[in-house]
């Protein structure tokens, strides 16, 4: 009898979502809901302010923009900082199945201390979009210093966003994108076959699936210094696209795409 039941399918082991408390995934869910909404916030007034007549010049020197010199320590902070709540606006959406994931499977597991092993997942998640966003911000110093950056944060030479266009166009087809995609995409497929017990395990498991994330996106990234640091319209779009590259086979496809135009785009700024 007990056989049957299993063969027709009528008693089946809970996912590991399923198995977390309702209230658990709904804290869970509103905490990367409410962090991502407060990103956001932060970058729509940020936008204001440095398109508003009156404080335009005053917001563009305080983040080292107006001349050609070396970003002071502040300014590099600054720039820093609005990089950090960009990646982290960016990011946490297409983060919330593996922390759903990793919080199901502590409460299936009946780990102690479950909330703070998915507290010790995210941080080590952001940790790896902060040190991106140091880097990114490098980067646009040097930008800034050779003279590149309009005051809106633009590449001002074709040639130069076109290498980057091209660059990040070749990237999206090699074999590297397509196996950090495959990470991103099988959530469940990456804590099994990456799983380790603890507080110190869940900080590396967030770290290592930031690395996979950080692989699939760091290119596409760059696409931001073409078309505008703070062009919000731009930024919600290319989050969009990244949501879209997880979908599976499609988001593969979707990846592939987004690789060409991007090549064309370039090719098109170069010539």
């Amino acid at each position: 009898m007990v056989s049957s039941r299993r063969s027709t399918g009528e008693v089946r082991s809970p996912s590991p979502v399923a198995a977390l408390l309702r209230r658990d995934r709904v804290v869970i869910a509103c905490c990367i809901a409410g962090v991502t909404t407060l990103a956001w916030a932060y970058l729509v007034h940020l936008s204001r302010q440095m398109s508003s007549p009156t404080n335009a010049m005053t917001m563009v020197a305080s983040m080292g923009m107006a001349a050609k010199a070396p970003l002071s320590a502040a300014d590099l902070v600054m720039t820093w900082v609005m990089w950090s709540v960009m990646m982290i606006g960016m990011m946490s959406p297409s983060a919330a199945p593996v922390v759903l994931l990793f919080a199901g499977t502590q409460a299936r597991g009946d780990r102690h201390g479950g909330h703070v092993a998915v507290t010790l997942f995210g941080v080590g998640y952001l940790a790896i979009w902060l040190g991106f966003s140091a880097a990114a911000a490098l980067t646009q110093s040097a930008f800034h210093q050779a003279a590149l950056l309009s005051p809106a944060m633009t590449i001002v030479s074709s040639r130069l966003s076109g290498v980057i266009l091209i660059g990040a166009g070749v990237y999206q087809l090699t074999p590297a994108k397509s196996a950090c995609l495959r990470h991103c995409q099988s959530p469940l497929g990456f804590l099994m076959s990456n799983w380790s017990d603890g507080s110190r395990g869940a900080a590396w498991m967030g770290l290592r699936h930031g690395l996979y994330c950080m692989g699939c996106c760091w290119a596409a990234m760059g696409v931001l210094f073409v078309v505008g640091v703070m062009n919000l319209a731009w930024v919600g779009l290319l989050t969009a696209f990244i949501l879209l590259e997880r979908l599976g086979r499609a988001g593969m496809l979707a990846a592939r795409a987004g690789g060409i135009v991007m090549l064309a785009a370039g090719v098109f700024f170069v010539s």
